[in-house]
């Protein structure tokens, strides 16, 4: 393999001209020409063609072909980090990891402030309560706690210590009634009257990052998976399924108080989330790898983005593509059973979305996997669960 160290440093402003025939054009062309010289094949003396048609394929072409082939076809516009004609490509810098021990309180607020997104209801069927605060007024009940110390003369917040200890819960999978012991000790060694500032229960912890904005609808299914109670006024005050005809409730003999219903599909909604990606300094730098970001060994993928299908979508898609800062989602489902070794007939359908703007080291992190929907049922939803999609379905129509 002929490997080339020289570097390239010439003006592009050229290949987007769409007067092949003019004066700009061609000097850009001919300088591009002279540059490329010194980077044949040292045997063949040919070099990749960057044409609209050719797009640097395998196929080597000499100095000639390639000024026919650009006169005639144009430059290929995806081709914007000249790696096969002499750039100099810089290795991008690895990740900063993030861990309860580097956490910035200042920039997560100022993050999250550019876009206070509201916090969807976690029921969306019945009669609602009264909301007395807002959610602006929310947010700044979260930024009071963020200079509300834990204790007297202590350098940590409530809310860094809140962050902090809900991330050793994640990271370490403590359990729920775990944790809440945790806390029960901590308030039992460290009384509220003393000043102490520690939160009673993981409810209270769920209820302060309510504030932030990324929370979830609570949508009605029928019990034979063929209709949602989500949409228009009518099919929320629906007490039956319209196409098996199964009730929407559970026996009111085998429940307490207000009507249960027989299943219930937890909804995350995508919009506020991506927004926040883009709000987030540490994320929305890499929300445009991809662009730059390609396989520097011919022939090898490491991220999709040096597949064919990518590049065909680019290909048919150029005003999608032409922005590199468009979303391309990738989407997966599968069940799983929660129970675990337990003798239990239950399956719960996740269904996941990665952002593939990001590079595979970040894509593929636990982390940045976005759960949308959560799908329960004693059985799998198989092919009924273009039912359930709906609302992912109508949020991604509208992005």
């Amino acid at each position: 393999m002929f490997i080339c160290n020289a570097v390239m440093t010439i003006d592009k402003s050229w290949t987007t001209i769409s007067n092949r025939n003019s004066d700009a054009f061609l000097d850009g062309l001919f300088a591009f020409i002279k540059h490329c010289e010194p980077l044949l094949h040292p045997i063949t003396r040919k070099i990749r063609c960057p044409c609209s048609r050719c797009c640097n394929c395998d196929n080597l072409v000499t100095l000639k072909t390639l000024e026919v082939h650009i006169s005639s076809h144009g430059f290929d516009q995806h081709y914007t980090t000249w790696k096969y004609h002499g750039e100099l490509i810089l290795p991008l810098p690895p990740p900063v990891p993030h861990s309860p021990e580097h956490i910035d309180m200042d920039a997560f607020f100022e993050d999250i402030s550019a876009n206070n997104v509201p916090t969807p209801p976690t029921q969306t069927t019945g009669p609602q309560p009264a909301q007395t605060t807002g959610p602006n007024n929310e947010f700044e009940e979260l930024l009071s706690r963020s200079t509300q110390k834990l204790y007297p003369g202590c350098d940590m917040t409530t809310l860094e210590f809140t962050t902090e200890i809900s991330h050793i819960k994640a990271l370490h999978k403590i359990t729920d009634a775990g944790f809440n012991k945790i806390l029960a000790l901590l308030q039992k060694a460290c009384s509220p009257s003393k000043g102490y500032n520690f939160p009673s229960s993981y409810y209270e912890i769920k209820k302060t990052y309510k504030k932030i904005g990324l929370g979830y609808e609570s949508i009605h299914a029928c019990i034979n998976d063929c209709f949602l109670f989500w949409g228009s006024e009518d099919n929320l005050k629906m007490p039956n399924c319209p196409i098996c005809k199964a009730s929407r409730w559970k026996d009111p003999k085998k429940t307490k108080g207000k009507k249960v219903a027989n299943k219930v599909v937890r909804y995350f909604p995508l919009t506020p989330r991506l927004q926040r990606m883009f709000n987030t300094k540490h994320i929305a730098k890499w929300m445009t790898w991809h662009a730059t970001g390609q396989s520097k060994e011919n022939g090898k993928m490491n991220h999709p983005c040096d597949g064919k299908a990518w590049k065909y979508f680019d290909m048919m898609k150029p005003e999608f593509s032409g922005d590199p800062r468009n979303v391309r989602l990738g989407l997966a489902a599968d069940g799983f059973n929660p129970f675990g070794m337990m003798s239990q007939n239950y399956s719960m359908w996740p269904v996941i979305l990665t952002t593939y703007n990001t590079p595979p080291w970040m894509c593929m992190k636990e982390t940045s996997l976005m759960l949308t929907m959560l799908i329960p049922s004693p059985r799998s939803p198989t092919k009924d669960i273009d039912v359930y999609l709906q609302p992912l379905i109508k949020e991604l129509q509208e992005l």
